[in-house]
């Protein structure tokens, strides 16, 4: 269950309908792998962090140079000298203390990759060379676990999820690695520090997507980015019948259904012909004092958001609760904690000010 502490912390992504309660605590339970704590895997790490990924494994086996600090933004001055699985937890446990860092202070190889990915559900691969992708991607194959792909060089950067029941493997359109030496490093031909933080920030994005089983994850797209010119353009592909990799993925892979969504809400048109009924509910207003003295709904009880749970067992769970705030934010993510905690409770749509447009003018607007 959340506590108020999370509640707070994750508001503003609680109340998109894709995710709520339930896929917040779906996050919790969540264990992503990130590949490199370097240019892309640093804002990669970071918004998972943030989102309230509950495990997140970081593999590295390199230090911190002063010539990282332009784009591995995980990292600080002081920092340099330090290894970077070491410094990308402490900056993870500043950020968010609620998240459980693994730290994994070797190189990922074909050897170690399936015993590794074992423990997590998704992989973020920031690797900066052929060899880590090819090895990230023959152990998703073998192992079930989907992966998000992301590279960069110069003003450009590309993304896709690869992995997933179904779809293509990075091999389906990168069959084969170039040759040894045919392709530039990125220290050779550099980046712009603020592209790979773009393209971590869209491999973050993606992983969520993932992981909450929500909106249409990059399979079979490739998404470009040529962020000197503001282009954006997205190429599609097919699983290939012939890829040797795709025929190793197991049978049984991991669970990535989407959340299902609950009819949660009440219009106010609804709420006034039960209150007229006089069915047996309460009105739970969970503003705060003040905006409850400028007015407020029937004859509601007053039980602030922040109260919540720890004043939750003084409510009746024989009744039908309708939960309202100012709008409607507030109080539909009270509603989803409320209904996971057994109670019989719904959203007042729009909320109070929705109420005083279309119901009962004489109730003040703020």
């Amino acid at each position: 269950m959340l506590t108020p502490e999370e509640l707070s912390r994750y508001g503003r992504q609680l109340v998109l309908s894709e995710i709520g309660v339930a896929g917040q605590e779906r996050l919790r339970r969540a264990r992503a792998l990130v590949v490199g704590a370097g240019g892309l895997g640093s804002p990669a790490a970071l918004y998972l962090a943030a989102a309230g990924v509950g495990t997140i494994g970081i593999i590295d086996d390199d230090v911190v140079e002063v010539s990282n600090l332009h784009r591995q933004i995980v990292h600080a001055t002081g920092d340099v000298g330090r290894d970077k699985t070491a410094s990308a937890s402490d900056s993870i446990t500043r950020l968010n203390p609620h998240v459980i860092v693994k730290a994994h202070h070797v190189r990922l190889t074909a050897r170690n990759a399936d015993s590794l990915f074992q423990d997590y559900d998704l992989i973020v691969d920031g690797s900066d060379n052929y060899q880590t992708r090819y090895a990230v991607n023959d152990a998703s194959a073998r192992t079930g676990k989907p992966w998000v792909y992301g590279s960069v060089e110069r003003f450009s950067g590309q993304v896709s999820v690869f992995g997933m029941p179904t779809g293509p493997c990075y091999r389906c359109i990168f069959p084969e690695p170039p040759a040894l030496g045919s392709t530039p490093s990125c220290e050779e031909i550099g980046v712009l520090g603020a592209v790979p933080g773009v393209v971590g920030s869209l491999q973050a994005a993606e992983a969520l997507k993932v992981l909450l089983g929500i909106g249409e994850p990059l399979v079979g797209r490739l998404l470009q980015l040529d962020l000197e010119h503001a282009n954006v353009q997205i190429v599609q592909f097919e699983r290939r019948a012939d890829c040797e990799t795709c025929k190793r993925q197991p049978e049984s892979i991991p669970d990535h259904r989407p959340l299902e969504v609950a009819d949660s809400d009440i219009e106010p048109a609804q709420l006034a012909r039960r209150i007229n009924e006089n069915g047996s509910l309460l009105i739970l207003d969970i503003r705060e004092p003040w905006e409850w003295s400028v007015g407020r709904i029937g004859e509601p009880r007053l039980l602030p958001m922040g109260e919540l749970e720890e004043r939750v067992d003084s409510l009746d769970r024989s009744l039908e609760l309708i939960v309202y705030c100012h709008h409607g934010t507030r109080s539909s993510v009270a509603a989803e904690w409320l209904r996971a905690r057994g109670f019989r409770a719904r959203n007042l749509t729009g909320g109070i000010d929705r109420w005083s447009r279309e119901i009962d003018p004489s109730v003040p607007r703020y």
